[in-house]
């Protein structure tokens, strides 16, 4: 059953670090899910410390997702058509672009919702810009603490070979 946990926990890990660039899944969150189920294994200890903290972080990380993109379309002059747009963007980028899409898409996206919420040109390159940057800095964020928690992930499993193996 360890085995079962390990593996399920690993696929939490790997979901966690896609989700940091899809905006459909949580990924810090589904990641902590990851270290959940590592910790109810029989071999691995529960250290209910641990999982507070990065439950925490988990948290305060996916409600910066939504905020940090808003602050950037703000910030450069953008609206909501524009957040909507980047988010949009992505999505449709991902889908017909694959891995490059992440990149064009959310600027495409916000360029072309603030056009259709009657933005000129100009400002709209702008709030693209932003919400292009916001989007960046959100996901470079997510992806660090996917990281992070795929490196205490494999930690434990290091620390608990012998148990679990």
């Amino acid at each position: 059953m360890d085995l079962f946990l390990v593996i399920l926990a690993a696929f939490f890990m790997l979901l966690g670090i896609i989700g940091s660039f899809l905006p459909i899944l949580p990924g810090p969150l589904t990641s902590w899910f990851g270290l959940l189920i590592l910790h109810l294994t029989d071999a691995v200890p529960m250290n209910w410390t641990i999982l507070i903290i990065t439950l925490f972080f988990a948290l305060v990380i996916w409600l910066l997702d939504y905020i940090i993109p808003a602050i950037g379309t703000k910030k450069f002059g953008g609206s909501k058509a524009g957040m909507i747009g980047t988010t949009l963007g992505l999505i449709i980028g991902l889908i017909f672009l694959g891995p490059f899409g992440i990149i064009v898409g959310p600027f495409a996206g916000a360029y072309i919702g603030e056009l259709l919420n009657k933005s000129d040109s100009k400002t709209a390159l702008k709030a693209a810009f932003g919400s292009f940057l916001g989007f960046l800095t959100s996901t470079f964020i997510k992806f660090i603490v996917a990281i992070i928690y795929l490196g205490l992930y494999i930690g434990k499993v290091w620390d608990y070979r012998s148990e679990l193996f």
